[in-house]
């Protein structure tokens, strides 16, 4: 028996039945309107995926935003649910870590992702308080490096090259306008 078809009827007909089943129904659950939708998927596209060693690991899902974008959070928890959908035998549990340029790139309104990033499922980085360059591993450096412009970005990108010369950190580093061979 196809039990969807029942539900999908016993809740056209009577929405509020699904908030008598809930400890804690919103106050206005005779208001909420019922939809039955097929949501399609669209093209996603996840800045980075780091897979874990072994299925008993964690995936760290990775997303570089330098600009604003107040669908961030959203998007990356429908991309994150899709993907641990389709690939759930290759790990154990997911992270995402967000990287920022500032505080201010990030999206004003975290509501829908608030539990995420309390609990630290979801790590937010701003790259402008990761402290002084000279001060910073060469890799962060050359992260922090990205948020810089003009005679700051030249002077720190010579420091860089400077403090790598020798080094087996980076061979090679391509960053925007920055092509430095370390």
């Amino acid at each position: 028996m196809r039990r969807d078809s029942i539900f999908y009827q016993l809740f056209r007909q009577s929405p509020t039945l699904l908030f008598d089943l809930l400890p804690q129904p919103p106050a206005n659950a005779q208001s909420y309107i019922f939809e039955s939708i097929e949501v399609k998927e669209t093209a996603f596209r996840i800045d980075g995926v780091f897979l874990p060693p072994n299925r008993a690991g964690i995936v760290y899902f990775c997303e570089v935003q330098f600009q604003l974008d107040e669908l961030l959070y959203e998007r990356m928890l429908s991309e994150i649910a899709i993907y641990t959908y389709r690939n759930r035998e290759r790990f154990a549990n997911w992270q995402a870590v967000v990287i920022y340029p500032t505080r201010n790139t990030e999206q004003s309104r975290t509501d829908m992702a608030r539990e995420f990033l309390d609990n630290g499922r979801i790590q937010p980085v701003y790259l402008d308080e990761l402290g002084e360059v000279e001060n910073l591993p060469t890799g962060l450096g050359l992260m922090v490096l990205t948020t810089l412009e003009g005679e700051q970005a030249t002077s720190v990108a010579r420091g860089l090259i400077q403090r790598a010369q020798g080094s087996q950190d980076i061979t090679f580093v391509s960053i925007n306008d920055y092509h430095l061979q370390v």
